[in-house]
């Protein structure tokens, strides 16, 4: 009998099945790039020495307030800032550690109507996310040539002159690709989004901080956190043509993710005796399309209602699960078979033991 197995059957309580981890994790990714672009559509830049209105209701799009980088940036350029403002804006070697590769500039100011005129008022997030998507989602498939991962690791962001560079006159944008994390802070890339594997899937020992009951930002495994990712695993070698179906991932993750996690842990009965959830990740036909492969085999505490427990230390070694220490279930009598459960599975009648 694997951990899992043992786990799904000694438990007082119905976990959630892989779906609903899946369509869980999905949602709080939905969030995230949501969280994205708010942070940052809405991300102004410092002042200059010439923040004043352009004179004769000329507008101006050299990003002369914005500043040379944001100015000057055109599809292909990588750019990074440290301030929370973005003032320190520069185009760096898209090879180096960066924020933001630019697909397209956007000029509005060819735009028809008076939204974008001089003196106009600085458009919200919600209306800058609607350019996003009317403009920087198709600009940034056209960019990678159709082969975008829409639930992978890069989101689609757009930045805007901020609003000393609105009043100026400025009226570019930049539509770019980005690395989000689950609450929408902005990751660092290093190398052009083309050349990478769009998965989404974390690296080994990488630990997934919790908020709420709701995965959060990557942090130290000694901090509070939802999961610990176990594995990785790469489905091109066991499915190399079309994208397989989510029965036949499960079925081959069931087995794979459980061998790797059972030797991640270094012991086959630690995930059932620190009380522990295996579950993983699927990939459906957008993602496979764009080329994405790999997928996370992670290990959790899944609670009642689909959210995590707060885990603090990694599953390699002791465990507090919400503070407390995991209590081992009792040991399997031997001599008995379990049958394999699928994940998710409701433990068996006792008569049926």
């Amino acid at each position: 009998m694997t951990m899992a197995e043992e786990t799904t059957q000694q438990s007082t309580r119905r976990p959630p099945s892989a779906k609903l981890t899946r369509r869980a994790l999905i949602l709080v990714a939905v969030g995230a790039v949501l969280a994205a672009v708010a942070t940052v559509v809405i991300t102004g830049f410092g002042g200059s020495d010439d923040d004043s209105p352009a004179s004769g209701g000329a507008l101006r799009t050299t990003g002369a307030v914005a500043g040379e980088a944001f100015g000057t940036a055109v599809g292909g350029d990588c750019l990074t800032w440290s301030a929370i403002d973005a003032s320190d804006l520069e185009k760096v070697d898209c090879e180096q550690t960066h924020l933001f590769e630019v697909v397209q500039d956007i000029d509005l100011s060819v735009f028809p109507g008076a939204e974008w005129g001089p003196g106009s008022r600085f458009p919200s997030v919600l209306r800058f996310t609607e350019l996003r998507d009317q403009h920087c989602a198709p600009a940034a498939m056209d960019y990678l040539k159709g082969r975008f991962d829409p639930h992978g690791k890069f989101s689609v962001g757009l930045i805007n002159p901020g609003e000393a560079g609105w009043e100026a006159g400025e009226r570019t944008l930049r539509c770019g690709l980005q690395f989000s994390s689950t609450t929408g802070n902005l990751l660092p890339i290093e190398g052009r989004v083309a050349d990478q594997d769009q998965s989404r899937a974390w690296e080994v020992g990488t630990c997934i901080g919790v908020n709420n009951g709701v995965p959060a930002d990557p942090v130290e495994c000694s901090q509070p956190h939802a999961f610990e990712v176990a594995a990785v695993v790469d489905l091109s070698a066991q499915f190399p043509g079309g994208v397989p179906s989510m029965e036949d991932q499960d079925k081959f993750l069931e087995s794979t993710c459980t061998e790797a996690t059972n030797a991640y842990l270094g012991d086959p009965a630690a995930l059932r005796n620190k009380t522990l959830t295996l579950f993983w990740d699927n990939l459906d036909f957008d993602s496979w399309l764009a080329g994405s492969r790999k997928v996370n085999c992670s290990v959790g505490k899944q609670v009642e209602g689909g959210g995590f427990a707060s885990i603090t230390g990694s599953a390699k070694g002791d465990v507090l699960i919400d503070g407390q220490p995991p209590v081992a279930p009792p040991p399997v009598p031997e001599g008995r078979s379990l049958p394999t459960p699928l994940p998710g599975a409701a433990p068996l009648p006792d008569g049926s033991r």
